[in-house]
Order: C-alpha cells, then structure tokens, then sequence
C-alpha cells in the first residue's frame, strides 16, 4: 500500500481496490474471511510514514456481496467509499420475478386459461414482473446506502 501510494499520488487524487479477504460473488457462509483490519493497518502505515494526516487512502471494497454488516461497518470506518455489491444486486433484481412467477405461472404458461378463459395479460406483461424486480432493487440499494453511512447525503451542491 505504501507503494501504490507513493506511485499514484503524484498524479493526484486515486482509489485503491486493497485485498483483504474479500472475493466477488457470494460464497456459503463462513467461507470467505475478512480481514478489515489489514485497511486500518494500511492508512496507519501510509499516514504515519507519509505524515499525511488521518486515513489518506480512499479504498473500494471489491467484492461486498454477502459481507457481514458488522465487517462492513468496519470497513467503512477505515476509509472504504464505495462498495460493488453487484452479485446481491442482481439476486434482488431476480428474486421478486422468481416470485411474481410463481405466484402466477399459469400466466407463464398460457395467455388464455385453458380451464375457464380467463386472460392472463395483466400477469405476463413485462412491465409487472420488471416492476416488481426494481422494487427489489431499490430495497437492495437502500440496504446499501444505510451500511455504508450514505443514507440522505449526496455530493450533489
């Protein structure tokens, strides 16, 4: 770390992707372990070498999905801006349409019911089941916003 600082900070303002136990896509429980530590250990290491002040590095949490909040939290605390949560998002984006689907599937199945004639039309319309996928989403966003301190901020002026 001490060397990607002194490499990129001449060209000015950077992030840096820092390994510490993460991994993306979502593994089973228990198999990926963190170790936020090390990000502490790493702006420690940068700001008393460099005299930089606190927390100099801007880091990026590669790899968040399934990350426990606690960890997050911790993450967070030690100067990570931004976290790629992509595999939770496209889960949030597809399980409400999983649900949509089964709840509905004859509609999936059959524009007419073939028992009484009823149409399906309101159920296999695209934009039900894709409203239902950005209701998802937005709940899965909203998760994010709140565990990494961003909730009602923006950089907006």
């Amino acid at each position: 770390m001490l060397h990607a600082y002194d490499v990129l900070n001449p060209i000015g303002r950077f992030s840096v992707a820092a390994s510490f136990g993460n991994v993306h896509g979502v593994y089973k429980p228990g198999n990926v372990k963190l170790r936020p530590e090390i990000l502490k250990a790493s702006q420690d290491l940068v700001s008393s070498s460099r005299s930089t002040g606190p927390r100099p590095l801007d880091l990026v949490f590669h790899g968040g999905s399934g990350s426990d909040k606690a960890q997050i939290a911790e993450a967070v605390s030690y100067g990570v801006f931004k976290m790629n949560i992509d595999t939770d998002t496209q889960f949030a984006f597809s399980a409400p349409v999983g649900e949509f689907v089964d709840a509905h599937s004859k509609a999936f199945k059959y524009q007419i019911d073939p028992d009484d004639g009823t149409p399906f039309k309101s159920f296999y319309d695209p934009r039900k089941w894709l409203r239902a996928a950005e209701v998802g989403m937005v709940a899965r966003l909203g998760e994010a916003f709140a565990d990494l301190g961003s909730t009602g901020k923006s950089i907006a002026k």
